[in-house]
């Protein structure tokens, strides 16, 4: 990529556009109305909207290094209340994706420097899981679980949150495990037993 072009880019895809519709950008202008929110991993191969499809005003997107949703995040949690309570989404998305550098850090025991703290909440999907990974004798498959694993972990740190928590009471809002196959280009729902899963904590997570 030449930074040089970038503009010169910009102008032939504003004339793109504009010759498939004329309006193009007043309706791009006139606000956003997405039924989903996002939230993917900052890998430059990974492309939220262009992976499934969409474009401009369908997805509101929040990304960082393997995927993360930490409830003390200032970010992902300003990102998770706009969204749900005021663009009103009525699905949130964890997506990862196989052969993510941010778990795969994680599985090494290297100091990281700033990475550290970060990593240590993959490590922590590890420590919960260690029985069934470490069960796992191929390495890339093991790699692939965990890889799996974190975005379980992720949707149920967002179901525990009041935002997710009411919007589902109120609205049936939905959450969603995906992981897109880098291999391939498949996008593939991890069907997680969300009941299942929350059963056990309901008593401890559950807010009025």
């Amino acid at each position: 990529m030449n930074l040089k072009n970038v503009f010169e880019n910009n102008k032939e895809w504003i004339k793109n556009k504009l010759s498939e519709d004329s309006s193009y950008f007043d309706k791009l202008g006139s606000g956003q109305n997405p039924e989903l929110l996002f939230i993917g991993c900052s890998d430059s191969r990974v492309t939220a909207e262009e992976l499934m499809g969409l474009g401009p005003g369908d997805v509101f997107v929040h990304r960082n290094i393997a995927n993360m949703f930490i409830g003390t995040d200032l970010n992902a949690m300003s990102v998770l209340e706009y969204a749900v309570c005021h663009l009103k989404v009525k699905d949130v998305v964890v997506c990862g994706h196989y052969g993510c550098g941010g778990v795969k850090a994680a599985m090494q025991s290297a100091d990281l420097g700033i990475l550290n703290p970060w990593l240590r909440s993959i490590r922590d999907v590890y420590r919960l899981h260690n029985k069934e990974l470490n069960a796992i004798e191929n390495e890339g498959e093991k790699y692939n679980r965990l890889i799996e694993l974190n975005v379980q972990e992720q949707c149920v740190n967002l179901i525990k949150t009041a935002v997710i928590q009411k919007a589902i009471r109120d609205r049936e809002l939905v959450v969603h495990g995906w992981v897109f196959d880098i291999h391939s280009g498949k996008l593939i729902d991890l069907k997680i037993d969300f009941e299942k899963i929350l059963d056990e904590i309901r008593e401890i997570y559950h807010l009025d």
